[in-house]
């Protein structure tokens, strides 16, 4: 009698280890951008890959560049970024598997209302060299995120070396970037679906739209477990093979604010 029930327990015990092992194996670790943390966008996203599959994600949400080294650290399982070609080196380097395009929206030249650099059109490169010209604050983020990235292009691209007294790097993610170009009065350079989504707008508008040059496409990556054995391959490649399926690319279109749409999904079919 004695041997039978001490045995209960132990069934017990070991039934309750094996679900928080089962709960532990289905959750995984995202490195990805403020702008689709900021956006809301994983507001809709997230719970619904959730109900498909019964994986929670966790979301570091942090510049592009610093992601990349997060994934790089094997301190993430899946990445989920903005800066094609550091994704592209990412793969080739052989941190991570399979890039796929999941995703695009579009980068926007914000500023005061007023416009005193004369800014406003649809040319990103003639806007940054009358934003250098007049002197007047312009906001970058300095954090090697993927809008930091297009930056830079964008003022090579335009030949513009001194960018005007007005010039400050913040170092931070895009809604502090957004905040300080409101405090400011000045410029600054924002993903659409960030900037539809913050609140602190100030005096500031849209001033630059529509350039080809401001198309801004994002990927996922899974880590590669040769690298980092720790990595939730499997559970990884789920949200990957998802958010690229007819269930993610819906999810991600049908995330609007205001009625409008932020995120559009172009994964290969």
């Amino acid at each position: 009698m004695f041997g039978r029930s001490a045995s209960k327990p132990l069934i017990a015990l070991t039934a309750l280890l094996l679900a928080i092992g089962a709960h532990a194996a289905d959750s995984i670790t995202m490195a990805s951008t403020t702008s689709t943390d900021n956006s809301g966008l994983f507001t809709a996203l997230l719970p619904a890959f959730k109900r498909d599959t019964n994986i929670d994600v966790k979301v570091v949400a942090v510049g592009t560049g610093q992601a990349i080294d997060i994934a790089k650290r094997g301190d993430a399982d899946v990445l989920f970024v903005h800066d094609k070609e550091k994704e592209e080196a990412f793969v080739s380097d052989g941190f991570g598997l399979k890039r796929l395009d999941v995703m695009y929206n579009d980068f926007v030249l914000i500023g005061p209302k007023s416009d005193p650099a004369k800014s406003k059109g649809t040319d990103i490169l003639a806007g940054l060299k009358a934003v250098a010209a007049s002197g007047t604050p312009f906001v970058s983020r300095g954090d090697k995120s993927g809008t930091h990235a297009a930056e830079i292009r964008y003022w090579k691209d335009a030949g513009v070396e001194n960018k005007g007294a007005g010039y400050k790097e913040c170092g931070c993610g895009m809604g502090q970037a957004l905040n300080t170009a409101a405090g400011l009065n000045g410029y600054v350079l924002s993903d659409r679906a960030t900037w539809a989504n913050f609140k602190n707008k100030a005096d500031l508008v849209i001033l630059v739209e529509g350039d080809k040059r401001l198309f801004n496409q994002y990927g996922v990556i899974v880590v590669n477990p040769a690298k980092h054995p720790q990595v939730r391959r499997d559970a990884a490649q789920k949200f990957a093979d998802w958010v690229v399926s007819s269930r993610g690319q819906a999810a991600i279109n049908g995330y609007k604010i205001g009625g409008e749409q932020l995120f559009f999904g172009n994964a290969a079919k």
